[in-house]
């Protein structure tokens, strides 16, 4: 048996984990994954309901879930709370209580949608990029930070970007053993021209490529990368960056393919104990129309059984389950984000519920 926890959040959460929820009962019963589905509340929801971002119930179900699946936090709702009770810190709250410290975000471009990239399908055509992005460190959790009025009266706001070697040798070592299974090529990106913190970075990864004889090691400032992703995506397989940077070029690849509707994520422990949820954010301007799209929220479930679950039976049912996404792409199913044509689009509803029926009639699935 498998415990997993179901945290919808704020915004588009409650309606995309809704679909994923349905392919998460249909793989259920297809392969015998004897799943325990729980639910909690973070973010917003939770400071309505209990005035705090991450009650003390759900951090001690996520604690004893085998792997949680989050949909997303935030929304203008909540913009006036202190800084330190916002939706958001509901989220980073998991992240370092769970020392999540290792994010894995793939670009994948699927097919079907290379006319819904911003560039050119020569360009992008059969991208697959995977970042990973230390979580738990750098300038989001360095402290000294605030505001505070300075010596000519002025408010002052200060955050500090700090890195430790274990730190920076961990997150490394997940990239270098994921460019490992992949095509063997690993860019490290920093900032080591202007920034102390990533010149260590720069020199820690340097330091341990001659442990990965197969592993051919990069380096490349950040704007560069910014740069080169936009100019020649296909040039990357594995990019290993910081907290912040990560945050931003992530995003910049999931543009790449179509929509940040389509991408899932991954953030593990070192024992790949992990939160899963879609790249994007909680979208409040289309909350309730139900016209968000839910397939990375519900290939966010194909990576937790991949990673988290990984018995043999959870790994054939993340394979049925991006299969199945490939068959509604197919068919010709999009929602608003990634229609070629405005108002030819289906439901959230619709979408998942393709989903469970494309796993019903895959013959793989069922055998």
């Amino acid at each position: 048996m498998s415990s997993v926890l179901l945290l919808p959040g704020d915004g588009i959460g409650p309606e995309i984990m809704a679909e994923a929820a349905k392919v998460l009962d249909r793989v259920d019963q297809l392969f015998g994954l004897d799943l325990q589905i729980d639910h909690g509340l973070v973010g917003g929801a939770a400071i309505d309901a209990h005035g705090t971002p991450l009650p003390d119930d759900t951090m001690a179900k996520a604690h004893a879930a085998d792997a949680i699946l989050l949909g997303a936090v935030g929304g203008p709702k909540w913009d006036a709370i202190e800084a330190g009770k916002r939706p958001e810190n509901g989220l980073l709250g998991l992240r370092s209580g769970l020392q999540l410290f290792a994010n894995l975000r793939p670009a994948i471009l699927y097919p079907q949608l290379a006319a819904a990239s911003s560039l050119k399908p020569e360009i992008v055509s059969g991208l697959d990029i995977l970042i990973v992005r230390e979580l738990t460190g750098g300038i989001y959790f360095g402290k000294p930070r605030g505001v505070h009025v300075n010596e000519a009266g002025d408010r002052e706001g200060f955050n500090t970007y700090r890195y430790s070697e274990p730190e920076i040798r961990r997150i490394a070592a997940v990239a270098f053993e994921a460019a490992r299974k992949r095509s063997g090529r690993l860019c490290s990106v920093d900032k080591a021209n202007v920034l102390e913190v990533t010149r260590l970075w720069r020199e820690i990864v340097t330091s341990m490529a001659a442990d990965y004889p197969d592993v051919e090691l990069s380096h490349m400032y950040v704007d560069n990368a910014a740069m080169q992703l936009v100019r020649a995506p296909k040039q990357f397989d594995v990019i290993v960056t910081g907290n912040m940077f990560g945050d931003i070029l992530s995003d910049e690849a999931a543009m790449l393919t179509g929509s940040i509707g389509m991408l899932p994520s991954a953030s593990l422990d070192a024992n790949n104990k992990g939160m899963y949820e879609p790249c994007h954010g909680s979208a409040p301007d289309i909350a309730g129309r139900g016209v968000a799209n839910p397939l990375a929220t519900i290939l966010s479930a194909a990576l937790m059984l991949r990673y988290s679950l990984r018995s043999e039976a959870a790994l054939k049912a993340a394979d049925a389950i991006e299969r199945a996404v490939g068959t509604v792409l197919d068919q010709g199913l999009r929602t608003a984000d990634i229609a070629e044509v405005p108002g030819q689009s289906v439901s959230t509803a619709r979408m998942g519920e393709a989903v469970v029926a494309a796993l019903a009639l895959d013959e793989q699935a069922a055998h």
